[in-house]
C-alpha cells in the first residue's frame, strides 16, 4: 500500500466515517505525524502544527498533494475538526484566529499510529477504541438525540427533528387521544422519510387504491367505533386543507366509503391566522398549543364526516 493507502486504512479502523477517510483527512493525518511517503509509521512525531505547515510540508513529500493556501479552511473544516472530536488531536487552546493557533496528535493517539503494521497494532487499537468512542458512534448518537421520538400503537419511532415531526408527533400523541376514540394510524410520513409509517393492508380494506404518485397527507387515522378516516396536514409554512387540497383528498380516496374527516393542524394560533383564508369549509382545525380545543369551520355540527366532502 502507498502511505496514502496506509493512512486511509487506519482512519477506517479507526472509526472514522466515509467523509473523514478523503484524501484531505489522509493527507493531513501524514503531515500531523511528519510521515513522508517513505517514512516508518514508527518514526511519527506529533509537533505542534499550523494548517499552512500541514500544506507545506504535503507540497515537500507528496507529488499528488499540492493545495493551493486558500483551502486552509477546507481542511479545518473537513479534517481538524472531526479529527478533535474523535481525540485523535487536540489544539493549543490559543484563538482559532490567532497566528499562533495549533494542532497536534495526541500522545495517546502517537503511541497508537506508531505500531501500525506490527504485531502490537491490534492490541493497541482495541486500548484506544475502549477509552474512546469512534467518530461514527459520536455522530449516530447526537443524531439519535436529535430525533423526534412519537410512540405509535406501543413503537416508538423515530422522526427526524424539525418543527413538522415535532407537529406530527402532537398530533399523534395529544390530538388523536383527546378527539378520536381507539383510533388507528394507518400512515405517518417523515420529511427524511415520506412513508414511515404505512399500513398497507388496513389502507387496502378501506378502499385506498394509491399510487407512487399520490401525495398522501401527513397523517391518516381510522376510527372503528364511528367507521371515520381521519386526514390530517400538519401545516408550519405551507398545505392546508384548501378546498383544492380537499377535491384532491376525494379524488384520490374515491372508492373509500368511511366517513372522511379533514383536519388542519397547527403548532399555534398565529401560524394558523397565516393560512386562515385558505382553509375549507367543513374541515376542522388543531392548535397543538391549545389542545383541548379545536376550531370547527361549518356551522351546523361538530367533529365528524359531513356529505358534502364525501
Amino acid at each position: 500500500m502507498t502511505k496514502k493507502q496506509e493512512s486511509k486504512k487506519v482512519l477506517e479502523l479507526l472509526g472514522m466515517p466515509t467523509e473523514q477517510q478523503s484524501d484531505i483527512c489522509c493527507y493531513s493525518l501524514l503531515a500531523l505525524l511528519n510521515l513522508s511517503s517513505s517514512s516508518s509509521w514508527s518514526a511519527a512525531t506529533n509537533e505542534w502544527t499550523r494548517i499552512h505547515d500541514i500544506l507545506a510540508f504535503l507540497r515537500k513529500n507528496y507529488r499528488g498533494a499540492r493545495y493551493a493556501e486558500n483551502s486552509r479552511e477546507t481542511f479545518r473544516k473537513q479534517a481538524m475538526h472531526h479529527f478533535r472530536t474523535a481525540a485523535i488531536i487536540e489544539d493549543n487552546g490559543v484563538a482559532t484566529n490567532s497566528p499562533n493557533y495549533r494542532y497536534r496528535v495526541t500522545p495517546e493517539a502517537l503511541s497508537l499510529f506508531k505500531v501500525f503494521g506490527t504485531g502490537l497494532w491490534d492490541a493497541a487499537l482495541a486500548k484506544f477504541l475502549a477509552a474512546h468512542q469512534t467518530l461514527r458512534q459520536i455522530y449516530a448518537s447526537k443524531k439519535r438525540v436529535n430525533k423526534v421520538e412519537v410512540t405509535v400503537d406501543g413503537v416508538v419511532h423515530a422522526l427526524s427533528t424539525g418543527a413538522h415531526n415535532q407537529l406530527q408527533k402532537a398530533v399523534i400523541e395529544e390530538f388523536g387521544p383527546r378527539f378520536l376514540h381507539q383510533f388507528k394510524c394507518l400512515y405517518l410520513g417523515d420529511t427524511a422519510k415520506r412513508d414511515l409509517i404505512k399500513d398497507v393492508e388496513g389502507l387496502k380494506n378501506l378502499g385506498f387504491t394509491i399510487t407512487v404518485h399520490d401525495k398522501m397527507p401527513d397523517v391518516v387515522m381510522y376510527v372503528p367505533k364511528e367507521n371515520w378516516v381521519v386526514f390530517v396536514e400538519c401545516v408550519t409554512s405551507v398545505g392546508p386543507m384548501s378546498p383544492a387540497r380537499i377535491l384532491e383528498l376525494n379524488q384520490m380516496t374515491s372508492k373509500v366509503t368511511a366517513g372522511k374527516v379533514f383536519i388542519t393542524a397547527f403548532l399555534d394560533r398565529p401560524t394558523y391566522k397565516k393560512f386562515s383564508d385558505q382553509i375549507a369549509w367543513e374541515t376542522d382545525v388543531w392548535v397543538a398549543n391549545e389542545p383541548s380545543h379545536m376550531i370547527h369551520l361549518n356551522g351546523n355540527k361538530f367533529l365528524g364526516p359531513h356529505n358534502s366532502a364525501t
